[in-house]
């Protein structure tokens, strides 16, 4: 990110091939067309694609069901970036497509965490108040 985009939110067109990225993976693993004997072993989430402003990086963002094993398969899908970016060509009409890169979604754990802050009896205490 440049230092005029930091802290921006992200524009239109940006959100728009994010979304398309993200549905076009989440079709991919859920036909199971990568051929991985770990990636096999789970069902994957994809929570979010973030574009950077030029939109030649993709930060994709899975996160395998139940969380269980998420390092493994961040590791075995880098393993397959240049087949899934040729495979996301075909399916999404874009001039470039851009770089992928997969990080683990925290998000999920973030909000399981803010939810039992919010259930604990001393902050249930506080609320009434």
């Amino acid at each position: 990110m440049t230092d005029r985009n930091r802290g921006k939110s992200p524009s239109q067109r940006q959100l728009k091939v994010g979304e398309l990225i993200r549905h076009a993976l989440a079709a991919i693993f859920a036909r199971g067309e990568i051929v991985d004997d770990v990636l096999d072993q789970y069902s994957l989430t994809v929570s979010e694609v973030r574009m950077t402003p030029d939109l030649k990086l993709a930060t994709v963002f899975v996160l395998p069901l139940g969380g269980e094993g998420a390092e493994d398969v961040v590791k075995h899908l880098d393993k397959h970036k240049r087949f899934l970016r040729g495979d996301l060509a075909r399916r999404v009409s874009l001039k470039f497509m851009p770089e992928l890169r997969f990080k683990i979604d925290t998000s999920f754990a973030s909000s399981r965490r803010i939810d039992e802050l919010l259930a604990s009896p001393k902050v249930a205490r506080d609320l009434d108040d």
